[in-house]
C-alpha cells in the first residue's frame, strides 16, 4: 500500500483537487476518493484548520492575556483587587515579577473593575504621572503632570464600556470612557521627598461614582517573588477565556471568536477542552510562543534605528494599536510578549519629554548576545536626556528582570545616576554585561548566568533633539571574551 501511495503522490502545488488522488501536503497526506476527502483526511484537515487558529489566537491575544496575567497574580501576591488597596513595587525581588519592569522608580498600581462602577480619582496636586490602561494595554486617561490636570491635581471618572458618559461629562471632572470593563490605574511619583510621598498616599481617595470616597491602602514592603508571565500551555488558554468572559467583544474581534470557538473557548461557556482540542492548544501555543519570539527578535516591518547597528525603537506601532487600514498584528505581538504598558509618551515622545526604549539582541557582530559570553557597551558622553538613561538586562525567557542572583537594583539595572559608576576621561562609559566581571569595574557589571539568554532596554528619559534628529547614536555591544 506505501508503495501505490508514493507512486500516485501530489505535491499540494500541483494537486488538481479532482477525481482519485493522494496529496502529500504540509500536515501529512490527504486523499481524496471521486473528489472527496476520506473520513481519515477530513480529521486531519480539521486539525491543520485548528491548529493555524491556534497559533493566530495566540498572536492576537497576547495584550489581553499579558494585561490579565498581570491583574491575577498582582492581586494574589499582593492583597490587592480591592476598591483603593494599591500595591507598591520598590525592591528588585518585588519589580522582577513585571515583564520588562522600569527599575528605576517605585510602581504604585492597582486594577479595577468598571462593572462594579464609574471609578472616581481625586488625585493630589504635585510631581506624579500616570495612566489608566485598558484591558488591550492602551491608554484610556493619563494623570498627573502627562494628563490633563498638569500636576494640579482634579478629579478623574473613569466610565465603563456601558457607562453613560454624556450624564458624567457634565461633572466637574476629567471624564474618560473604557472600552473595556478592566482597568489597570498606575501612578509614579516623581518628587523623591518622603514629605511628598507621604503627602500624596495621605490625600489621594477614591469611590464608586454616586458613593462617598475614601482614602487609599498602599500595600508596600511586602518583598515578595511573583511572576507576571504569561503562563505556557493549557494555562495561556485558561487566562485567556477568562479575560474574554469577563470583556465586550469588539467589533474587530469577532472573527477571532469564531476561530476559538472549534477549540472550545467560547464566551459564557465553561472552559473544558477535550483530548483533541487540548493536544492542539498545547501546540498551538508552543509554535506561536516560538513564532512571536521570532518577530521579536527579527522583527520584519521595521528596521533599526540607526544605520549600521542592531538597536531597535522598541515601542514601534501607535497608540490605537491600529491604522486606517490595518490592526498592527505583528507590531504588537512583539511589544506585549516582550512588554507591559503602552502611554502616548512611549509612542510618540517629543523633544524634552516622554521617554524612548531601544533594545537590542544583537553584538557588533550580528551575533545574538550569549549568557556564557562577556560584552561591554561604550555609552558616549553626550547622551542626549533632559533627566537621565539606564540600562536594564532582562531574561530572554521570561522577559522580566533578569535573575543572576542579585539582590539589588544595580545587579540588572545601570543609571546615569548611580555614583558607583566609573567613567573615562572624556565623560564616556563603558558598561559590561557577560559571564565574567572585568577586572577593576564591578560597579560597571551586570552578570549572566548559564543558558539564560539576555536582551536589554537602554531607556532615554525626556529625550533631547540629538536623539530625534539621529546625530547621536549608540555603538552594538562588543564581545571581548
Amino acid at each position: 500500500m506505501n508503495r501505490e501511495i508514493e507512486k500516485i503522490m501530489t505535491e499540494l502545488k500541483e494537486a488538481t483537487l479532482h477525481g482519485d488522488e493522494v496529496i502529500d501536503s504540509p500536515y501529512g497526506t490527504v486523499e481524496l476518493q471521486h473528489s472527496f476527502m476520506t473520513e481519515k483526511s477530513s480529521r486531519r484537515l480539521f486539525d491543520a484548520m485548528d491548529f493555524q487558529r491556534a497559533c493566530q489566537a495566540y498572536l492576537w491575544s497576547i495584550p489581553l492575556v499579558g494585561m490579565a496575567t498581570w491583574q491575577k497574580e498582582l492581586d494574589r501576591n499582593y492583597d490587592t483587587g480591592e476598591l483603593g488597596v494599591f500595591a507598591v513595587l520598590v525592591s528588585l525581588k518585588e519589580k522582577r515579577g513585571l515583564v520588562t519592569a522600569n527599575l528605576t522608580t517605585p510602581y504604585i498600581i492597582l486594577f479595577y473593575d468598571l462593572r462594579k462602577g464609574a471609578l472616581v480619582i481625586d488625585l493630589p496636586a504635585g510631581a506624579t504621572a500616570g495612566a489608566v490602561l485598558d484591558a488591550w494595554q492602551r491608554p484610556v486617561a493619563d494623570l498627573g503632570l502627562t494628563g490633563p490636570d498638569q500636576g494640579q491635581g482634579g478629579i478623574y471618572i473613569l466610565a465603563g464600556p456601558e457607562g453613560d458618559r454624556g450624564n458624567l461629562a457634565n461633572e466637574d471632572a476629567y471624564v474618560s470612557q473604557s472600552p473595556t470593563n478592566y482597568v489597570m490605574v498606575g501612578v509614579r511619583i516623581l518628587d523623591p521627598s518622603p514629605e511628598f510621598a507621604k503627602h500624596f498616599k495621605d490625600t489621594i481617595r477614591m469611590g464608586r461614582y454616586g458613593e462617598p470616597m475614601g482614602n487609599c491602602k498602599f500595600n508596600e514592603y511586602l518583598d515578595r517573588e511573583w511572576s507576571g508571565t504569561p503562563s505556557r500551555g493549557l494555562g495561556y488558554w485558561k487566562t485567556l477565556h477568562e479575560a474574554i468572559d469577563r470583556e465586550p467583544v469588539r467589533e474587530q474581534d469577532k472573527v477571532w471568536m469564531a476561530m476559538l470557538e472549534p477549540l472550545g473557548i467560547k464566551k459564557g461557556k465553561s472552559f473544558r477542552p477535550d483530548e483533541r482540542q487540548t493536544r492542539i492548544l498545547l501546540e498551538g501555543a508552543a509554535m506561536c510562543e516560538l513564532m512571536t519570539r521570532n518577530i521579536q527578535v527579527n522583527p520584519r516591518y521595521t528596521g533599526p534605528y540607526w544605520a549600521g547597528t542592531s538597536w531597535y525603537k522598541s515601542f514601534d506601532f501607535t497608540v490605537p494599536q491600529s491604522t486606517d487600514y490595518k490592526v498592527e498584528l505583528d507590531e504588537w505581538a512583539t511589544w506585549f510578549y516582550e512588554a507591559i504598558t503602552s502611554s502616548e509618551g512611549m509612542v510618540n515622545p517629543v523633544v524634552g519629554k516622554g521617554q524612548v526604549y531601544m533594545t537590542t539582541k544583537r553584538d557588533s557582530n550580528g551575533d545574538l548576545l550569549q549568557a556564557d559570553r562577556t560584552y561591554k557597551l561604550a555609552v558616549p558622553a553626550d547622551v542626549p536626556v533632559a533627566q537621565f538613561w539606564s540600562l536594564t538586562l532582562y531574561s530572554e525567557s521570561t522577559r522580566r528582570p533578569y535573575d543572576n542572583g542579585g539582590t539589588e537594583i544595580q545587579s540588572t539595572s545601570l543609571d546615569s545616576r548611580m555614583e558607583q559608576l566609573q567613567h573615562n576621561e572624556d565623560g564616556s562609559i563603558d558598561l559590561y554585561i557577560g559571564a565574567t566581571t572585568p577586572e577593576g569595574l564591578k560597579g560597571n557589571f551586570m552578570r549572566t548566568v548559564d543558558q539564560d539568554g539576555w536582551f536589554v532596554y537602554f531607556r532615554l528619559y525626556a529625550p533631547t533633539e540629538a536623539f530625534f534628529d539621529k546625530s547621536f547614536s549608540l555603538p552594538d555591544f562588543q564581545r571581548i571574551e
